[in-house]
């Protein structure tokens, strides 16, 4: 426990309230308004989620607003890199802005080619790139976070049987991770059982569709 909020010490007081907010509700104090959508947050009072109007309570406080894009949070880089290092998250550019995601995106399978994935929650992402949200950034730069790894590989690595034992290196390790989803097995492997109704996809498919 101590060691958890030693790790959230690291980063301002508002960035872990605001990962947990729920937004794009209807306010219960501007509901008859026209624009009642709350997508703002406020960083200095962190008291949940706010519309454009509950903002006239909250003037000279640093404001932020979260956008959409496919039903997940974001944030425009140009708003949230004042307050916060963003360096290693992988960005991506919305009607022609900059954004981040808030948090994590688990990809059922990584594309065919891809070299680097989320430290976290193994989305693709461009070679420069760690983390694949801000809420994974958090997660990754952890002090418990390698010592859960090593915990989960070891996991992995006694259910894993006889193919498990060949080696307990990093291909086993990635082995076990691909066969909890639908993926196309390697050609090394001739186990007919995960061939078995796999879907017939684009070779690029698990990179350019989001959802």
């Amino acid at each position: 426990m101590g060691e958890d909020e030693d790790d959230y010490s690291k980063w301002p007081a508002w960035l872990r309230p605001l990962l947990q907010t729920r937004f794009f509700g209807q306010c219960k104090l501007h509901a008859s308004a026209h624009k009642s959508e709350c997508n703002m947050y406020c960083l200095d009072c962190m008291n949940g989620a706010l519309c454009s109007l509950c903002l006239n309570f909250h003037k000279e406080h640093r404001a932020i607003q979260i956008r959409r894009s496919s039903y997940h949070d974001v944030i425009r880089v140009s708003e949230i890199q004042k307050y916060l290092d963003i360096t290693g998250v992988q960005t991506y550019i919305i009607n022609s802005a900059k954004i981040v995601f808030l948090n994590e995106r688990p990809q059922p399978r990584p594309g065919k080619g891809v070299t680097n994935t989320c430290r976290v929650c193994e989305r693709s992402l461009l070679d420069s790139f760690n983390f694949c949200s801000l809420g994974c950034k958090i997660v990754g730069t952890s002090n418990n976070f390698e010592k859960k790894k090593k915990k989960k590989r070891n996991i992995c690595v006694e259910v894993g049987g006889s193919d498990s034992e060949e080696s307990i290196n990093g291909k086993v390790i990635k082995k076990k991770i691909r066969s909890f989803s639908p993926s196309t097995p390697p050609q090394t492997c001739a186990s007919g059982k995960r061939r078995k109704g796999i879907p017939h996809r684009a070779p690029t498919g698990g990179i350019i569709i989001e959802y």
